[in-house]
């Protein structure tokens, strides 16, 4: 759909039309079921793990209510693309109104960079565990953690409400079809008929800056835990220094990752399924995984998960 602009009597874009997956008509059902599943679990799985922490006293800590947060970002940013896709997978409308586009890029936005300083908050936290456990409790506050979880979704939403302006300001006055299941920024920059310097240097400086960052916080925090680790002299102390890092390490390798993988792809036609493949591993598959990571790595999620479970089985079994 468009409007008339009458200064310059220009077709002005009001709707977009995502394309999604619809050159694989024969795969939208099958695609449908995986992604209905993978939502499913995400939201049952992150609902479970913000549960868990809340219900158990020993989980009342600084790395639970960081993990907690982190749960609620992987929720936040599924249920901003997963919806939006399973719908244009099973219906023939596939329009989107400019405003809703805008609205979607912000909060995916605002959510992706929230998670990634949520990660570098938690690598600090890990370095103060394992550095100075005598002074843990001291150093890691509930206000210093408290302030470290509202500065990084005060600094989300300030870096996503930068690139939304941008990418708003731009005017759309070609093809209204994006290439893609959601507003993603290069999908939408490229139907732009204006200049879109301006939005791409402040995409470049924005996305360059947090990673850089929330990179040199997460090796900085993790060169001082190697460091003191390699002093342990006893086995036990090694082995449960490693054990509270796992976990964390493994969502960093597999956020990063991804985003580096976006990074290095190509803005061109014969890209766009690369890219639309990499953002379904980071807006659909990232915060399924989160959770089961956490999990299945962690004795204390799992043995509240357990008494969880059972105590609900014997309430139904009386």
């Amino acid at each position: 759909m468009a409007m008339i602009t009458g200064k310059e009597n220009e077709t002005s874009v009001s709707t977009f039309i995502l394309l999604g997956f619809s050159e694989y008509s024969h795969l939208q059902a099958p695609l449908f079921l995986v992604f209905l599943v993978i939502y499913t679990v995400t939201l049952v799985g992150n609902l479970g793990i913000i549960v868990v922490t809340r219900i158990n006293p020993k989980l009342h800590t600084p790395m639970y209510f960081f993990l907690s947060h982190l749960s609620f970002l992987d929720m936040c940013y599924s249920s901003i693309f997963t919806p939006k896709l399973l719908e244009i997978l099973v219906v023939e409308d596939r329009t989107i109104s400019f405003n809703g586009c805008m609205t979607q890029f912000f909060f995916i936005c605002a959510f992706v960079i929230t998670e990634m300083f949520m990660l570098a908050v938690m690598a600090y936290d890990r370095f103060v565990a394992v550095c100075n456990p005598l002074l843990y409790t001291v150093a890691m506050s509930h206000r210093l953690c408290a302030l470290l979880v509202a500065g990084t979704y005060t600094w989300g939403a300030l870096c996503s409400l930068t690139l939304t302006y941008s990418l708003s300001v731009l005017s759309y006055c070609g093809s209204n079809v994006i290439n893609h299941f959601g507003c993603e920024y290069s999908a939408v920059l490229s139907l732009s008929c204006s200049d879109p310097s301006f939005s791409q240097m402040a995409c470049l400086i924005i996305s360059t800056f947090n990673e850089t960052c929330s990179l040199l916080i997460i090796l900085a925090s993790y060169a001082f835990i190697v460091i003191t680790i390699t002093r342990m002299p006893s086995k036990g102390g090694l082995h449960k220094a490693f054990s509270t890092c796992a976990s964390h390490l493994t969502a960093i390798c597999i956020f990063h990752g991804i985003i580096l993988l976006l990074y290095c792809v190509p803005n061109s036609q014969s890209s766009w399924l690369l890219i639309k493949v990499s953002t379904v591993l980071f807006t659909v598959m990232i915060p399924m995984l989160n959770p089961l990571i956490y999990r299945l790595r962690n004795k204390d999620v799992k043995e509240t998960v357990r008494r969880l479970f059972n105590s609900q089985v014997s309430s139904h079994s009386m």
